[in-house]
């Protein structure tokens, strides 16, 4: 593992183990004597505390003192205020006000309702309203399959979470949830212009959240589940898509596989290898990990080993839960039982959707040649992604401060937007395999490189062709079958 990144100033060790990222963005007003030198004091104290200026905005001054803006990526809250320290240590600067960005962000939430009609006079009201509203109501209550075309249903996606695995900080609670479920929401709405909602459940129990579920279910196009806890996000996800008649999609498992295969194909594009030769090794069985693993294997992958807390998957291992047991049966064609160095030991690919810091560079020295890493821990990888490059091939992370970065919001829009366009009842595996491809052959054949294996997550042309993967993919299931010659 690398070792920590030190800054010295004033015989002060600044110490920072996590790469600086907007997530941590601050902005210091300070106040600096007016001289030639001041602006590029400022800018050298941050940069040697370890952090990235992003702007300096000077707000006010006169013949005297500089008043300026100085915005900075640090690592974390700990490594801003060594930032903040770094400042007032300097002569002839006082530190006015410290501004969190993210928190800045998230005042008041993410996300509104907005009316897609006009409210201007009773004409207009009448019929939005009562009496007219009336008519619709009863249409639907002759025709239920008219609330597709006559409400919400058709673009409404309701985002669900019991705030038990929320993105890397565990069980935390369903209200602890609701910033991340807002921006799930605001990313729908963003890159496919689908309404979704977020709803946070106070409850944990597996009964529970199906009933209340299913209950809701009638004013939604598709469910989203979100950062449910493994194994109860498996059954919760099974029940609902033998109870309902729209697609059930946890995010956390399918959108991550299909993003992973994605990269998947283009990495080995790039080191000309083929799927089914290659042997993959995967760090975390959990929700995430386990869907990469099926897809992988529906792909037609070599083989996969799948590293778990309990170590190796293995035949012969017992006290298993039903998830792992399927594992075991369907994985590690060798029977590989030692510890994650070993496992990638001649590996053609690592996949770690696991826990920061459990492999070194030489860990990956001892891979495959051409090997490729994808350490997607956040916001700590597996391995340091710098050391991993210097002998891997082809190195994705989770962050968007490095290259490759693998992210679920080039899938879920997409998918969402072409199973609610062909009006899907349910989602498939097809339609992941489906996803996957159109994500992969975004960044073309001609472009794909070792530093360019998926597309941006800006690029506008991402969500429109995995919509239109899916819908064909649904177009073609539900068409009638060829007469038999």
């Amino acid at each position: 593992m690398a070792g920590p990144r030190w800054s010295v100033m004033k015989g002060t060790k600044v110490s920072t183990m996590r790469l600086p990222s907007a997530g941590f963005s601050i902005t210091i007003r300070v106040a600096v004597t007016a001289d030639s030198s001041a602006i590029g004091r400022l800018t050298t104290a941050v940069g040697e505390a370890g952090a990235i200026v992003t702007a300096l905005d000077v707000v006010d001054s006169d013949h005297v003192r500089v008043v300026a803006d100085l915005t900075c990526d640090t690592a974390d809250t700990v490594h801003a205020d060594q930032v903040v320290s770094a400042l007032e240590a300097l002569d002839g600067v006082e530190v006015r006000k410290v501004s969190d960005r993210t928190f800045l962000l998230h005042l008041g939430g993410k996300i509104e309702v907005s009316p897609k009609v006009t409210l201007r006079n009773r004409d207009e009201l009448s019929r939005a309203y009562t009496p007219g509203v009336a008519r619709v109501c009863m249409a639907i209550a002759e025709n239920p399959a008219d609330a597709r075309r006559l409400t919400i249903k058709r673009n409404t996606v309701a985002v669900v979470s019991d705030g038990s695995a929320v993105l890397g900080l565990g069980n935390i609670g369903p209200a602890a949830s609701l910033p991340v479920m807002e921006g799930k929401a605001a990313l729908f709405k963003r890159f496919a212009n689908v309404d979704a909602w977020p709803i946070v459940l106070d409850t944990q129990d597996t009964d529970e959240i199906v009933r209340i579920v299913r209950a809701i279910a009638p004013a939604y196009g598709g469910i989203n589940l979100e950062d449910i806890a493994a194994p109860r996000c498996f059954e919760i996800e099974a029940r609902l898509r033998d109870l309902l008649d729209i697609p059930v999609f946890h995010d956390d498992q399918h959108g991550t596989a299909i993003c992973v295969l994605a990269a998947l194909t283009n990495a080995l594009r790039v080191v000309g290898k083929q799927i089914e030769d290659v042997r993959v090794v995967v760090s975390g069985a959990g929700a995430a990990g386990t869907a990469i693993m099926k897809l992988l294997l529906k792909q037609g992958v070599g083989d996969v080993i799948a590293y778990d807390r309990a170590g190796a998957l293995h035949r012969g291992m017992t006290g298993l839960n039903p998830t792992h047991q399927w594992l075991v049966e369907h994985t590690n064609q060798a029977n590989y039982s030692g510890d994650l160095p070993g496992a990638v030991k001649g590996a053609d690919v690592f996949i770690g959707v696991s826990a920061p810091n459990l492999l070194t560079g030489e860990d990956i020295a001892q891979m495959a040649d051409k090997a490729i890493v994808f350490a997607l821990a956040n916001p700590d990888p597996e391995v340091d992604p710098r050391e991993a490059r210097k002998y891997a091939a082809v190195v994705a992370t989770g962050r968007s401060d490095q290259p490759n970065q693998i992210n679920n919001v080039l899938a879920f829009p997409g998918i969402f937007r072409g199973m609610l366009d062909a009006q899907a009842s349910a989602y498939t595996e097809d339609m992941a395999l489906a996803a996957a491809q159109a994500i992969a052959d975004v960044v073309g054949e001609e472009k794909v490189n070792a530093s360019y294996i998926v597309p941006s997550v800006f690029d506008p042309k991402v969500a429109p062709a995995v919509a239109a993967a899916v819908t064909a993919v649904c177009r073609a299931a539900s068409a009638p079958p060829e007469p038999v010659a």
